[in-house]
């Protein structure tokens, strides 16, 4: 069945954290590393959190803070107070504005050219109550019919009952509806759950074994619906 309408995830799909910022508050604390280190580190602490029994037994808002300690592991730098007092400051950020404020220059041209297919488009994201908020500072609320925050709705992916409500809230059919997210075992285990389609956004190319599409950018998955991938 043809796709009408396409469900992202927001952090690491289209929203990435400021990494000039978690390098500015960590150098405030005496923690001296470059911005483009920690950028590279991420992916893999993101793979090191996908996992069934991480995601089974813990919440969104708890990997949060696991995975800075993963990013930083995995940037060549040991966990310390100064900087446990750095991500606390960062986490102080985060609850008021979010952190993952950092727009690729391609992400506005694959919203637009997405919208441009006619689609739905609706964000479904494991949030902390700020992302309407923050899409509105970031000038992205525009390109999006409908915004599911978890931490507003009271449930978070991979419950299959959050797709549920975007679909009935947007008035789409499950199969008729693609999903596309960062982790595996959240976004595309949750959206098959609930009968979507799904695709992963693999930048680092770090997941060859999984079983569904892979796309490195929004850019590349408007690349294939241009192309009529999933007409």
């Amino acid at each position: 069945m043809r796709v009408d309408t396409v469900f992202l995830d927001a952090g690491g799909v289209f929203v990435f954290p400021n990494w000039e910022r978690v390098a500015e508050a960590l150098h405030r604390h005496g923690v001296n590393v470059a911005a483009s280190r920690l950028a590279a580190a991420e992916p893999l602490a993101k793979r090191d959190l996908d996992t069934p029994a991480r995601i089974r037994s813990s919440t969104d808002s708890a990997r949060g803070w696991e995975y800075f300690n993963l990013v930083l592991a995995h940037a060549g730098v040991a966990r310390s107070e100064s900087t446990d007092a750095a991500l606390a400051e960062l986490h102080a950020y985060h609850s008021r504005f979010n952190l993952w404020e950092w727009v690729p220059d391609d992400v506005r041209e694959g919203l637009d050219r997405l919208g441009a297919l006619g689609l739905r488009i609706a964000v479904v994201s494991n949030s902390n109550g700020t992302l309407r908020q923050k899409l509105e500072r970031l000038d992205l609320l525009r390109y999006f019919d409908l915004v599911i925050d978890s931490a507003v709705e009271g449930v978070e992916k991979p419950d299959p009952r959050i797709f549920h409500l975007a679909l009935d809230r947007i008035g789409a059919r499950a199969e008729a509806t693609l999903h596309a997210g960062d982790f595996y075992h959240v976004d595309v285990v949750g959206a098959r759950a609930a009968g979507l389609r799904a695709v992963l956004i693999d930048a680092a190319d770090l997941y060859r074994d999984a079983d569904c599409e892979r796309f490195a950018s929004l850019a590349e998955l408007a690349d294939a619906m241009e192309g009529g991938r999933f007409a």
